[in-house]
């Protein structure tokens, strides 16, 4: 039997294949397997090949500059937020009570602003990510099924995962499975 696992979720990698070896009952001498007698299952680790194209790689660059730009936003209003702290610390003493409720509002307010702003970047980096990685990931399995047709695999696993990345379709069982509880 032909023995391989692959997976595209995230990880990808080669397919590579190992043959067996088969003892019959009988002999002393192992026979080797036909590839035409069994199933021919690949295997790949799909953080290797993502990790392995120019577009992730690009898209990866593209993210961190994404991101960096929120992050200098969000580190200026921090600095603003330690200064309005401290000036308040310092004054506290010599405010009205009045005074106190103004500022100690504006620091909250600024805090607020902060969480909020925190919460949007990273809402705004993680569609970015989704949006520039999905045209990646669909390359890669796509080239997963095309490779998987050529060379006549039944099945390609992601070794990193177990995930099953491609299927012979008459495999598919759900329709048995519809039929036997009564689904149409």
């Amino acid at each position: 039997m032909i023995f391989a696992f692959g997976v595209m979720a995230g990880n990808i990698g080669f397919a590579q294949t190992k043959k067996t070896t088969a003892t019959p009952a009988m002999a002393s001498e192992p026979v080797e397997a036909k590839e035409h007698s069994g199933l021919k299952i690949g295997w790949i680790v799909s953080g290797e090949l993502l990790a392995s194209m120019p577009e992730k790689i690009k898209a990866d660059s593209d993210i961190s500059k994404f991101a960096r730009e929120f992050q200098t936003q969000i580190e200026s209003m921090m600095k603003e937020y330690q200064t309005k702290g401290q000036k308040y610390q310092s004054d506290e003493k010599t405010m009205s009570e009045a005074i106190k409720e103004v500022k100690m509002k504006e620091i909250q307010d600024l805090q607020n602003r902060i969480e909020i702003i925190q919460q949007s970047a990273k809402e705004k980096v993680d569609t970015k990510q989704r949006d520039l990685y999905q045209p990646i990931l669909d390359k890669a399995d796509k080239a997963i099924n095309t490779v998987a047709r050529e060379k006549g695999f039944d099945y390609i696993f992601d070794r990193s995962g177990g995930t099953l990345l491609y299927g012979r379709e008459g495999d598919n069982i759900l329709p048995l499975v519809k039929a036997k509880l009564g689904i149409k």
